[in-house]
């Protein structure tokens, strides 16, 4: 992997990462951009012991461009981008309209491929290879930077998630708190330590394993299992079969088998409705260790991958129970679901 740094004409930095060690990443940003000024606010409620952004700037960030305006495609005559080169193969670069800067944390864009028509499931192997690459190199320099206790790396795909540009691209925060659910995972964790004296993590991909009804897949280094008590109509959870807190500690076997992993998923997600649907909205995270945490070697790397579809034409909206009170209802079986996504295995 070839890393080439740079910054565009406000200042902020852009990177390019490269399977090819000859690859030259020299083109400026010819924009007359002012450097970006905005702050956003951290504010903690009482009520919750929740951390809040408060990122009024945020209303003006670009929504749903024509594609010949999109600012992720590559620059070129008369259209310019915030990807001042003709090609790329990943970028990533700071956030234009960050939910968290100003020495508050840092938001990153993480663009997959330079083809505006193509979705994560269309990369090679070789493509999601460098995008986990991409995603380990930042989490090592962002985990870095003073006040940074976790780093989230995730993608939000669809419109129906609420994404405002369609190009293949993901995101990652470095937020300077560590986040609800995974200070109440990481609490999880201990008391399930101090109640069996075993980890948390081994014992759930233990049970799933021995269970088999809710696993999708399994390979070498990874496992993929709807969880037991889903929330959502498809969610399916990626584990290394070797547990680890972090990107940075995955080995070169699991790295290795990730891509062809992952991409499988992907697809089978892509065929849950069938042909007639459109492309399948999700959400794919990864959930890392807190970077501040004494305890992180208890915590398991995991990714998880869900849908807010639950069946053609339908979505699940999350209403009274869900938003108001946080008690999730999920209209289908986990089991069903894990049985749904074996039947549809890509071709």
């Amino acid at each position: 992997m070839k890393k080439t740094a740079t910054t565009l004409a406000d200042g902020r930095e852009l990177i390019y990462y490269d399977t090819r060690d000859d690859a030259v990443r020299t083109a400026a940003d010819p924009r007359p951009l002012t450097p970006v000024t905005s702050r956003s606010e951290i504010r903690y409620d009482e009520l919750t012991g929740d951390h809040v952004a408060v990122a009024s700037h945020r209303q003006s960030r670009t929504y749903l461009p024509p594609a010949d305006a999109c600012p992720l495609c590559p620059a070129r005559a008369g259209h310019e981008s915030e990807i001042p080169e003709e090609d790329y193969e990943v970028v990533v670069f700071e956030n234009r309209f960050p939910s968290l800067s100003g020495g508050v944390g840092r938001c990153e864009v993480v663009c997959f491929t330079d083809d505006h028509t193509s979705s994560f499931a269309d990369l090679t192997e070789e493509r999601a290879r460098l995008v986990l690459d991409a995603w380990t190199d930042r989490t090592a320099e962002l985990s870095a930077l003073p006040g940074v206790e976790q780093v989230y790396c995730f993608e939000n795909r669809g419109r129906e998630i609420g994404v405002t540009l369609p190009h293949a691209h993901g995101q990652i925060y470095a937020f300077p708190y560590v986040t609800p659910r995974t200070a109440l995972t990481r609490r999880r964790a201990d008391e399930h330590r101090r109640a069996t004296g075993r980890n948390l993590f081994d014992d759930l991909v233990a049970r799933e394993r021995a269970d088999a009804e809710r696993v999708v897949l399994e390979t070498g280094h990874w496992i993929a299992f709807v969880p037991y008590a889903a929330r959502w109509p498809y969610e399916v959870h990626l584990h290394p079969t070797r547990r680890v807190p972090d990107l940075l500690a995955l080995d070169e076997a699991a790295r290795t088998e990730f891509p062809q992993v992952y991409l499988e998923l992907l697809r089978r997600f892509d065929r849950i409705f069938g042909p007639a649907e459109p492309p399948t909205p999700y959400i794919a995270a990864w959930h890392q260790a807190p970077f501040t945490d004494e305890r992180r070697e208890e915590f398991g790397l995991h990714l998880e991958l869900f849908t807010v579809r639950r069946a053609p034409g339908k979505l699940k909206f999350l209403a009274g129970t869900e938003s108001g009170a946080g008690a999730f209802m999920n209209d289908i079986r986990p089991e069903d679901a894990a049985r749904r996504i074996r039947e549809v295995a890509s071709a």
